[in-house]
């Protein structure tokens, strides 16, 4: 089964290392050279050269030279996992099995933009990893294979990603066989539930301490490494959080925000129900306790 495989992520280099791994037949690697857009960017022409794979940067997928590269290939199949742009009809279309997309959630729910952080910040318990046939529309092609993981309070963007990349590992192996012996099955999307998340923008990783303390720890770990960080607007600043814990304040005449202990570095904050230390950030000079920060 003759794979042509689309990626430019973290996520993407351990889908094709699998790949590799399992020796499945990778006849070309579709890349990029640089991305402003993902945080987990990766080049994946190190590995194509690794091991002599053909490979291609392409800025436009739906290219007529990216279409004519991939048609020389003769895929059977084409893997498109970690890629930010919209594939087109003609790329759809170009083998026989068509394209295999990948999202990290339990589609029909929770399509669109920042699934893991989006899970994260809501509070979910639980999300998924889906890999499905893409069609014209965002994540409603018909899956493949989809199997659930679990959400803990303390687990951050890091671990969350390394739950999703060991689920889907698995599911890489198992349907690459399941394709290979014409054995998988197509189970097509109830398109009368689920829901669609929005493109996250830069007010959305701002902390708020007026929020409750367990909703300040879901966002600065849904943002933390390998994404782009939460962040405090102090001081005409702009001040990343990295890392957070609980804190115990119980007292209810303090207004959020104030500053009410600073230890080794570490920052205790009043919030809307309780208080919150800030264990990594990026504060060059320290606030003062007693000081508001709002």
């Amino acid at each position: 089964m003759r794979i042509v495989f689309i990626g430019s992520v973290v996520f993407s280099a351990k889908a094709l290392k699998e790949l590799i791994k399992i020796n499945a037949d990778v006849v070309g690697v579709v890349t990029k050279q640089e991305s402003a857009f993902n945080s987990d960017f990766v080049d994946l022409s190190t590995i194509a050269q690794e091991y002599d794979i053909p490979y291609l940067y392409v800025k436009n997928i739906n290219s007529s030279e990216s279409i004519e590269w991939m048609q020389s290939l003769q895929p059977d199949v084409i893997f498109c996992f970690g890629w930010s742009n919209l594939i087109k009809k003609d790329v759809l279309e170009l083998s026989p099995l068509g394209v295999i997309g990948f999202h990290p959630s339990l589609l029909p729910y929770n399509r669109g933009r920042h699934p893991l952080i989006w899970a994260k910040v809501l509070g979910l318990t639980k999300t998924g990893s889906t890999f499905f046939f893409m069609d014209e529309g965002a994540d409603t092609g018909d899956i493949l294979s989809q199997k659930e993981f679990d959400i803990a309070f303390d687990d951050d963007a890091a671990v969350l990603y390394d739950k999703m990349t060991e689920t889907a590992m698995k599911q890489i192996v198992e349907f690459h066989d399941q394709l290979k012996s014409n054995t998988y099955k197509r189970v097509k999307q109830d398109t009368s539930v689920g829901n669609n998340w929005r493109k996250r923008g830069a007010k959305d990783g701002a902390i708020d301490f007026r929020m409750e303390t367990k909703s300040i720890c879901n966002l600065v770990r849904a943002l933390t490494n390998p994404y782009v960080g939460a962040h405090i607007d102090y001081k005409e600043e702009s001040i990343k959080v990295w890392s957070v814990e609980p804190g115990e304040y119980n007292e209810f005449n303090i207004e959020p925000g104030k500053i009410l202990q600073i230890a080794d570095d570490k920052i205790e904050i009043k919030t809307g129900d309780s208080s919150i230390w800030l264990v990594k950030h990026d504060f060059n000079e320290l606030p003062q306790v007693g000081s508001y920060i709002q």
